[in-house]
């Protein structure tokens, strides 16, 4: 455990009472600057890749080789390189620039991809859209004529093997709503009405007109004024450390506890936890070299034409503005958290800062670390540090949570909030029926796509899945993967008992052997282990990797959504670890084809005993949206935990205080 340090600490007290943090780039894995940003455009622009019409779809640090960041020491100079994927019309090119050199350290163009979803692309065709004689003869029929307050977007649909998406086009589907005198404009879709173009051609290919559907009048309005005087409390709960927090941080390093680690702000996924090490008493001992989410899909369960295609691999697909948004002083964060900054690019590659992007903080709940009660009772508070980010993605909002235990262990948890996407319909609902003299005690007849949670408006079943990279490193990077399958022993016949259950465990020796779903029928525990190292009584050091609440995907095989994000066909993959293998569905999911990712990588079903190891673990949840959802939903939190397995001599957290 760090103690005190002398260490140069940049920090600016914002007047909400928070703590940003800013430091020089020190570390080998910190996130590019915002000056390194500005380096690399005038590096591209130098050697003539950048101009005008140049977009930029991701930028972000080029890691260095992952042995050389096990050994740094705070006195080495790394090289800085960023990694840029770069869109010139209908082309897309892949660069690594040596921002500390000046240099081009490599530069090709990618064939048959399609990079994320740019900012400008989700508007770049209204005027275009609202002159096409099709659209304005299906919103005549709608009764509207006057465009002046119709807003209409577009997002990349995925692929179906159609006719249309030939010859690499860029695909989206639009939609248009009136968001005239209401916050809430979920409830003002124009439905029915869906315009397929090809962004980069600026062609539209069809409208698809379904027939109309009057647009409700609901309000669902949920800011202050609208839901009316809030109750109050009358004894106030703050949170405050006036001795400051326990924890120490240097640029992007963390100490806490016994605890050490990187975090790092990312583009894509929001945030990297790095370098993860524990402080067992006199050894400084690894855990983790890298857990960062990976990637989110969301599927809808309506096949009309307007909602078959909303399947959205969110991380890949939306990267847009970085996936983590500011987070909000007092409301996703307590009164003692302090705060990372992130710098991110703007469509033409130029760099912004998006302020309190990542939140630390430490808390205590007032739960029990352990006790246990003979005579009298022995046990010690818990405290915990949580980093948190929260991603912003059109209609939901996901709070992130990697939660660090004085127990040893790591709790990884998602909180799904934010607005249910939801569909106009032309039936009544109960409300209507009710108004209309009936008893009101007849229930719904939900649409057979989802349920009505208001007058005429259907929220439509969905589904979210995250998937996480983890890339353990017990002990060091030499490990395996253990499965311990717990099996019903039948006893003798004169024994009085007539079954237990034992442990029977087996090593993965491929990647197919550790493809594996949940099953409550056939329990078992998955562990990365270290051959290599022991605990006190001969057993290998290990990590478990233990799931939550989850579901299987009920999508079928042959369905092109789960085709293209086939890493929800089980909860968890082992692979050998592969510095360019970072995301479960690839690094192109935008309009991409079937089989991309893990199941591209794992087709060799390459050899995963005695080496180093990545675990991608998926959760996931059905949604069929309750009354109690609308207008917005309460968090509703989906969690996993990596726990120490016999990695430790005893209970780690005996020596706690008795204070939290």
């Amino acid at each position: 455990m760090r103690t005190a340090r002398n260490v140069a600490l940049a920090v600016l007290v914002c007047a909400v009472g928070g703590t940003t943090l800013s430091a020089q780039s020190r570390h080998p894995l910190d996130p590019l600057t915002w000056e390194e940003h500005w380096t690399l455009l005038e590096v591209l622009h130098e050697a003539g890749h950048v101009n005008d019409s140049t977009r930029f779809s991701l930028v972000t640090l080029h890691e260095p080789p992952k042995a050389a960041v096990w050994d740094w020491q705070p006195t080495a100079l790394f090289p800085r390189h960023a990694f840029v994927i770069v869109k010139q019309q209908a082309r897309t090119y892949e660069a690594v620039v040596d921002v500390g050199a000046r240099s081009i350290a490599s530069w090709k163009e990618i064939r048959g991809v399609q990079p994320s979803f740019l900012e400008e692309e989700f508007g770049a065709m209204e005027s275009q859209v609202k002159r096409h004689p099709e659209f304005v003869e299906a919103m005549r029929r709608r009764g509207i004529t006057d465009f002046t307050f119709i807003d209409c977007g577009g997002a990349p649909p995925g692929s179906y093997g159609l006719p249309e998406e030939a010859g690499g086009r860029r695909i989206a589907h639009w939609s248009c709503e009136d968001p005239r005198r209401v916050r809430n404009t979920w409830t003002r879709q124009i439905e029915g009405l869906t315009i397929v173009v090809d962004v980069n051609a600026r062609e539209i290919l069809r409208v698809i007109d379904e027939g109309p559907v009057p647009i409700p009048t609901t309000v669902a309005d949920y800011d202050e004024a609208s839901v009316g005087p809030l109750h109050e409390h009358r004894a106030p709960i703050t949170m405050s450390q006036p001795l400051g927090p326990e924890f120490e941080i240097d640029g992007h390093l963390v100490w806490w506890d016994r605890w050490s680690f990187h975090v790092r702000p990312d583009q894509r996924v929001g945030a990297i936890i790095s370098t993860v090490r524990y402080q067992d008493r006199d050894a400084e001992r690894l855990v983790l070299y890298q857990g960062a989410l990976s990637e989110i899909f969301v599927p809808y369960m309506d096949p009309s034409p307007a909602w078959y295609a909303r399947n959205f691999l969110d991380a890949g697909e939306f990267p847009v503005g970085g996936l983590a948004k500011p987070l909000a002083p007092g409301i996703d964060c307590p009164g003692n958290a302090v705060y990372f900054d992130f710098v991110v690019v703007r469509d033409n590659g130029r760099p912004r800062t998006v302020p309190n992007t990542i939140c630390l903080f430490e808390r205590y709940a007032g739960d029990a670390a352990w006790r246990h009660s003979a005579e009298t009772v022995e046990g010690r508070p818990k405290r915990d540090l949580v980093v948190r980010f929260a991603a912003v993605l059109g209609n939901y909002d996901y709070i992130f949570d990697w939660v660090f235990q004085q127990d040893g262990s790591i709790r990884v948890a998602v909180g799904a909030t934010g607005i249910a996407e939801v569909k106009m319909v032309a039936a009544r609902s109960a409300l209507a029926a009710a108004s209309d003299g009936s008893n009101g005690n007849t229930a719904p007849t939900a649409d057979a796509y989802g349920r009505f949670v208001d007058r005429n408006i259907v929220a439509v079943n969905h589904d979210h899945y995250f998937n996480f990279r983890l890339d353990l490193d017990v002990d060091g990077s030499q490990n395996s993967f253990q499965r311990d399958a717990l099996e019903t022993v039948r006893l003798p016949d004169d024994h009085p008992r007539r079954s237990i259950w034992q442990m029977k465990s087996q090593v993965a020796r491929t990647e197919r052997e550790a493809m594996l779903n949940i099953d409550l029928k056939r329990p078992a525990l998955w562990r990365v282990v270290n051959p290599r190292r022991t605990n006190h009584v001969g057993y290998p050091t290990s990590y478990q990797i233990s799931p939550s609440t989850n579901v299987e995907t009920l999508l079928s095989e042959d369905d092109y959504p789960r085709r293209r994000a086939r890493f929800i066909d089980h909860h968890l993959w082992v692979t050998p670890y592969r510095a360019d293998e970072r995301y479960a569905a690839g690094l192109y999911p935008t309009l991409s084809t079937p089989g991309e990712g893990l199941p591209a990588w794992t087709g060799a079903d390459r050899p995963i005993g005695d080496t180093d190891l990545v675990a991608w673990y998926t959760m996931g949840m059905h949604h069929v949206v309750r009354a109690e959802d609308w207008p917005v939903m309460p968090v509703l939190w989906r969690s996993f935990e990596l726990r120490p397995f016999d990695f430790f001599d005893r209970n780690p957290a005996l020596d706690l205080p008795k204070k939290p």
